[in-house]
């Protein structure tokens, strides 16, 4: 598992591992089951409080991309598809919300932003 902390991000420390965690959860990276680093070994390796690092790996555990055995560490949760697509979902709506918000900003119309996605869709079909 590989961590990366900028801080000159405006995001929290926390955030930053909580989103890279699950982003490798995502993308296969870090696999079912895997176990994850200890909270203090990732603190100790990121060189950041203990406490951050628990809130991320907390965060992971009720969203259900962990869980904590008492005395054995975090694992990956297995991955449920329903959470998969779900997550995948509200990433397509932010990503949506920003198109919309630019597309306003330039006077584009639903009817050219469909144009747009029609394109997009028939290039990748083509590349395929």
């Amino acid at each position: 598992m590989h961590i990366s902390i900028d801080n000159r991000s405006g995001l929290p420390i926390y955030e930053q591992i909580y989103r890279q965690i699950k982003q490798q959860i995502l993308n296969g990276s870090l696999a079912a089951e895997e176990l994850l680093p200890s909270i203090r070994s990732l603190a100790k390796d990121l060189r950041i409080s203990v406490i951050t690092t628990k809130r991320a790996y907390e965060e992971l555990e009720r969203e259900g991309f962990l869980y904590t055995v008492a005395g054995k560490g975090s694992f990956v949760a297995p991955k449920s598809i329903a959470l998969l697509r779900e997550e995948s979902l509200r990433q397509i709506e932010a990503h949506l919300q920003e198109i919309c918000a630019l597309a306003h900003g330039c006077g584009l119309r639903r009817e050219d932003l469909i144009e747009m996605l029609d394109t997009i869709v028939e290039t990748e079909a083509e590349s395929a």
